[in-house]
Order: structure tokens, then C-alpha cells, then sequence
């Protein structure tokens, strides 16, 4: 089935010219009337995919302590921003409030924001988050505030816009969408030059993919100088791994793989985020900052202790309730699960204790 979407995208290769990869993500996923984002909420059993929070109470419960212990870390600044960029239903931030609010102060200091471009995706989170706390909306990372900022990116940056470029010979050409029998299909434009690339021939070979993300470093680069000027912390949190390499794109529908060009804006794009590029571009921006090591899920939630608080719940459950949370801790923590293809980088002053959960 043709989608109104992809009528649209034919008739701009038609009359422009093929479009980048990025081009391409950016209309399937937030066009104003057909975009993936703009047109439904795709979390949980009856979206498209589940995140961490939706499948147990444990991840948002176990960052929210995390955030807290870095703000009491650092003298407890008052008023502070606690932000989350990419929010989804507000699940995450439910359950850090939740947590959080144990902790004397937290929750009196915090000033909520979130980053968030779906109009939808911020009507759910209004419902879930406004009894909860007052909450400001933003377009972008750029227009939070001058403050102390305690942040968390959960598969945020791994939706982001990526450019693919394929090496031929000594030099590159970048992956570009166009039109063949009345249909998008994927070719190769014409030499293409990118600084990022330029050191990328000595670790790679004919017919490698290389993938850069246009949008992240800047972004990780705000949040950087955020903190490097008034303090608190970022927890990123995401699949992908060290150092870019490989064709990472995909697509989802219905909890299952779903052909990238066929339906545009009704199957959810991703690509695996390169660690390495957030925390060059955040250490570019702000070389005092501490960037901890990129840490695997599994490990990073088994120091903050989620098998002891998957015990206490269990001590509480009995049945398909017990079930469901033994199965939601190897699901976050296991290798061959999200425990190791998901990792976390941590972003604070380093004058500030480290991270809970994150190693020097």
C-alpha cells in the first residue's frame, strides 16, 4: 500500500533530486501530518516497540535515584531543572519522581521540562505528568534553562537523523533515497566529502558503511555546556555502541522488523547511536566536564541494585505478577537481551562524585 507519504517524498525526488538518508527520517518520522511521531503513540504491547521504562517500574525508580544522589552530591542546588529529552508516554519521569521524592528536597527544587516534538506524545505526558508536577515543553535542548540541570536521554538520540556514507575505493559517496519503478529505493550519489570521515579510511574498507548523526553532537554539546556552567548531570541512555561502523538503520512495526522504504511514517525508524561522537562533541564543548566510560545497561542497573529491588518487589508477588518481573529483570539486564547492546554514558562537572552506577 502506498502511503500519502511516500507520494509526497516521490514527488520531491521527482523535482529536486534524490534525498539523504537524514532528509528521509526526518519527513517519515515528524512530517506535520503523515511523520510517524505526529501521528500516534507507539509505546508498549499495542504500539510499535517498548523502552525501558514501559517494561518495568525498576529502570525510572533506579534512575531517579541515580539523579538524586548526583544533585545531593552537589550541595543540593535549588531551583534545578530536571529535564528529559524524548519523553515517550512520561513513563520515565513518573517513576524518577516517584523515587526521586524519598529523597528530602528533591522534588521541592526540581523544575520539570522535556524536550519533546510530538504534539501527541506531549498530550499523553500532560495526562501522566500534571497531577505530578507542573510541566514546561520544549522544541529543543537549546531553550532550557541557565540552571543546574539533572537530565536523562532514554533511546532518545537513537531516533535522531543519520547520514550513511559508503567508502568506494580511497574516497566516499554518500547513501542517498531516490525513485526506481515508481517506488523509493536506496543508491549511492556522487563523491562526498565530511570532515568526520576524513581519519575513517585507515579503519575501514571498500564497501563499508560509516553513519553520522548531524543532530546529536550539537546537542550533546548544549547539554555539556549546561552543566560545565551551572552543574548537575546527564544519564544517556541507548543502544548503539564505540565508534561507528556498519549499515545500524532500521525500521519497526508491531514489535517486529518492518522494510524501511515501503511505508514511510508507519513504521518507527532507528539507528544505533555512536557513543564516541556524543562524548567527543560534549568534551569539545566543555573540556572540563567528566565523561564517564561508555557502560553496558546490565552492569550500570546491577550497581545501582536492581536485583535486590527486584527481590523486595518479589517478596510482595506471587503467580503471573512474579513472572512478569522476572522476566522484566532479564529483559533490562541480561546479555542476551537489552543488558549489553544498550549502554550508558554520564555526563558531570569534574569537580562532582561520580555517577552512581558509572565508573570513573
Amino acid at each position: 500500500m502506498t502511503t500519502p507519504l511516500t507520494e509526497i517524498l516521490l514527488r520531491r525526488i521527482a523535482a529536486a533530486g534524490p534525498i539523504t538518508v537524514a532528509d528521509y527520517m526526518a519527513e517519515a518520522l515528524l512530517h506535520p501530518e503523515h511523520g510517524y511521531y505526529a501521528t500516534r503513540d507507539p509505546f508498549g504491547a499495542a504500539g510499535d516497540f517498548t523502552t525501558a521504562p514501559e517494561i518495568s517500574q525498576m529502570f525510572g525508580e533506579l534512575i531517579g535515584l541515580a539523579l538524586a544522589q548526583a544533585w545531593r552530591d552537589q550541595g543540593r542546588p535549588a531551583p534545578f531543572t530536571l529535564a528529559e529529552l524524548g519523553p515517550g508516554r512520561g513513563t520515565l519521569m513518573a517513576d524518577i519522581l516517584r523515587a526521586a521524592a524519598r529523597v528530602p528536597g528533591f522534588t521541592e527544587a526540581a523544575e520539570l521540562h522535556l524536550v519533546e516534538a510530538s504534539p501527541t506524545l506531549r498530550a499523553v505526558q500532560a495526562d501522566r505528568l500534571g497531577p505530578a508536577a507542573p510541566v514546561l515543553w520544549h522544541d529543543s535542548a537549546d531553550t532550557l534553562p541557565e540552571q543546574p540541570l539533572f537530565l536523562v536521554a532514554n533511546e532518545f538520540f537513537d531516533a535522531l537523523p543519520i547520514r550513511q556514507f559508503q567508502r568506494e575505493g580511497a574516497g566516499w559517496h554518500e547513501r542517498m533515497v531516490g525513485a526506481a519503478n515508481g517506488a523509493l529505493s536506496f543508491g549511492l550519489g556522487g563523491p562526498a566529502d565530511h570532515p568526520d570521515l576524513q581519519a575513517r579510511l585507515t579503519d575501514t574498507r571498500p564497501g563499508d558503511i560509516v553513519e553520522i548523526c548531524p543532530a546529536a553532537g550539537p546537542i550533546a554539546a548544549v547539554l555539556a555546556m549546561r552543566i560545565a556552567a551551572h552543574g548537575g548531570a546527564a544519564l544517556i541512555v541507548d543502544y548503539g555502541g564505540w565508534h561507528s561502523l556498519g549499515d545500524t538503520l532500521q525500521a519497526v512495526r508491531a514489535h517486529a522488523p518492518a522494510d524501511l522504504l515501503t511505508q514511510p511514517g508507519q513504521a518507527d525508524l532507528t539507528a544505533h547511536v555512536d557513543f564516541e561522537a556524543l562524548a567527543r562533541a560534549a568534551k569539545t564543548a566543555a573540556p572540563t566536564l567528566h565523561i564517564s566510560p561508555m557502560t553496558p545497561q546490565g552492569v550500570f542497573l546491577e550497581r545501582l541494585g536492581i536485583t535486590t529491588r527486584a527481590q523486595a518487589l518479589a517478596g510482595r508477588l506471587s503467580g503471573a505478577a512474579l513472572t512478569d518481573l522476572v522476566g522484566a529483570h532479564r529483559r533490562l539486564t541480561h546479555a542476551d537481551e537489552m543488558g549489553t547492546v544498550f549502554k550508558v554514558l554520564g555526563v558531570a562537572p569534574s569537580a562532582a562524585a561520580t555517577i552512581a552506577g558509572l565508573s570513573v
